[in-house]
């Protein structure tokens, strides 16, 4: 009679064990679950965040870059316009010489 009692005790130990076993791991995977969901986030928003300041990044080159053409541009317009105003000059006296002459 005794034997039987701890026989259904134990049985009744091991269903417990066997639930809080079911209990714990479904909460290690839900925890999993939810840890592996934080990390795609925080991959996804340092993805975004590599693009904004590629973009920026890239956007600050180009307007420096379009600074440093126009610059460019206005030094040969002027270098150009100071080298048409000589050879004018130079035409404009040749001209007078040849007049005078």
């Amino acid at each position: 009679m005794e034997l039987i009692k701890k026989i259904k005790q134990a049985e009744v130990q091991a269903q417990q064990i066997i639930e809080q076993a079911k209990t714990a791991a479904a909460a290690q995977a839900e925890q999993g679950r939810k840890n592996r969901l934080q990390a795609l986030e925080q991959a996804e928003q340092q993805r975004k965040k590599a693009i904004e300041d590629a973009v920026a990044a890239a956007e600050t080159q180009a307007l420096a870059e379009a600074e440093n053409l126009k610059a460019q541009a206005e030094k040969d317009r002027r270098q150009l316009h100071d080298k048409a105003n000589a050879k004018i000059n130079k035409a404009a006296a040749r001209v007078m010489d040849y007049l005078k002459g």
